[in-house]
Parts: structure tokens; sequence; C-alpha cells
């Protein structure tokens, strides 16, 4: 395993250089499949060797080539993140079947399953970053994963999992309808659907948990630095992709250990 999960966070590192494509361009409209990738500075394109996921950004000490303007730090930290989060999901979802079926992973809906939950962790990393920057969660990253959910659902034949994506939408949906769009965005209704969908119950609750936590703390720690006003509305995406991906990949163990504290 210890030679799998090298090749796994190595196609997780190669994503995350693809991700902070989308995370640069979706935004700004340009193609994400088409051109190659180039400085935002000074917009000379970027030689193969310059573009080697973590290593170039360490070769280069985290300068452009050719006009020598600061690389964002954002784009080793997108690429280690989703070499970690591609490498944890693998692991989290390999770990289900018994080490002794390998043949269980020749299966579809294994596959499907394993392919749904790596493609959620690196949608909802284009989310955090995305929303952080722009405040805005595209639907072009949004839509097809929850058409891929619901394929999934649909595959498995847990049909509850349609009705946890819906109390979770109709939950932000009121706090989006009753603060007039203060409190949430449009998209981070949308993106609960996916959450509902995704996680079901009662790893979703778990999921609002941390993100409604995780963003009153962000929040106090940015009003005391002087860095946001009070009332100032606050990207909620990175928090609600952040509590997904901790309720996806260590949510069982979590609530255990809450059952275990609590009753």
């Amino acid at each position: 395993m210890i030679f799998v999960n090298i090749i796994v966070l190595f196609f997780g590192l190669v994503i995350g250089s693809f991700l902070n494509v989308v995370i640069y361009r979706l935004p700004r409209k340009l193609s994400v499949v088409w051109g190659r990738s180039f400085c935002p500075k000074c917009k000379k394109k970027i030689k193969w060797f310059d573009n080697v996921p973590l290593v170039s950004y360490l070769v280069l000490k985290g300068h452009c080539r050719s006009c020598h303007s600061p690389i964002s730090f954002r784009y080793p930290l997108v690429e280690l993140s989703t070499g970690i989060i591609t490498v944890l999901i693998f692991n989290f979802k390999f770990s289900i079947f018994n080490q002794f079926e390998i043949f269980q992973l020749l299966n579809f809906k294994t596959i499907f399953d394993i392919f749904s939950y790596l493609v959620l962790g690196w949608g909802l990393i284009a989310i955090f970053f995305i929303d952080l920057e722009h405040q805005i969660i595209p639907d072009e990253i949004v839509i097809p994963l929850i058409i891929i959910f619901t394929l999934r659902f649909i595959l498995i034949g847990n049909y509850r999992l349609i009705l946890v994506g819906l109390v979770s939408f109709l939950f932000l949906f009121l706090i989006y309808f009753f603060t007039k769009g203060k409190g949430m965005g449009v998209g981070d209704v949308k993106l609960s659907f996916l959450m509902g969908l995704s996680l079901g119950f009662p790893k979703v609750i778990l999921a609002f948990y941390i993100a409604f936590l995780t963003g009153a703390i962000a929040g106090v720690i940015l009003i005391l630095a002087k860095k946001a006003k009070f009332k100032q509305k606050i990207a909620f995406g990175p928090f609600l992709s952040l509590g997904t991906i901790i309720a996806c990949i260590w949510g069982e163990n979590i609530l255990k250990i809450l059952e275990k504290l609590l009753f």
C-alpha cells in the first residue's frame, strides 16, 4: 500500500496542478481546457519543466523565470492539499473493502464510488479557493458534481440520500430567504444539496456544524484583526467545503467519539 499511496499522491499532485488552472481561469471566463499555462503578471507561457507540481515552485524559489514576479503560495498549497486529500479519500474508500477481496475493486460500483468521492474532493478544493478569492461558487463545478452523485445514489439504490440532499438544501435556502441573501449566497444553497447527497445522514449535520463553527471563528479573527467589519459578508463556501471534506473522511470516527462522550 505504501507504493500505491505514492502513486496516488503523485496523481493527486498532478490533479492539483490542473485545479490551479481551474481556480484561476474559471472565474475569469477563460478556457480551462485549451491554452498553455502562463504567468499572470508577464503573460509569458510557462515551459513544461517549470510546471512540475511542487518541484518547480521550489526550484524557482517561488518566482517566475521570465519576469521574476512572486508566484502566489496558493499554487503549491493547492497541489499539496489535493495530493494529501486524494490519498486520504482513496484510503478511506479502500478500507471499506476487505484487503483479501481486492477483486472487488474491479466491480463497476466500487470504481464509480471511489471516482465520485475523489472528484468531490477535487471540486471542493476548487470551490474553497475560488469562493475565498471571488466570493462565487461556479455552477460549472457544483452541477456536474450533483449529477455524478445523483447517478451514484441511483446506482447504489439508497434513495434516502436525495431526501437528505433536499432537507440540506431547504435548511440553507431558508437562511438565504430570511436574511435576504446577507447570511447566505445562492451558491452556498446549491452546494448544500450536494453535501446532503454525498454525505447522507448524520454526517451532513457534522459537516454543517464544522462549517458554521469554523466560519464563526474565522469571522471573529478577521474582525479582531480589522480585516473585516461586523455584518460584512464573508465567503461561506470555503467553510462548507472544509466541513464536507472532514465529514467525508473522518465523519464516522468523529461521530463514534461524540456518541461515546455524550451517551
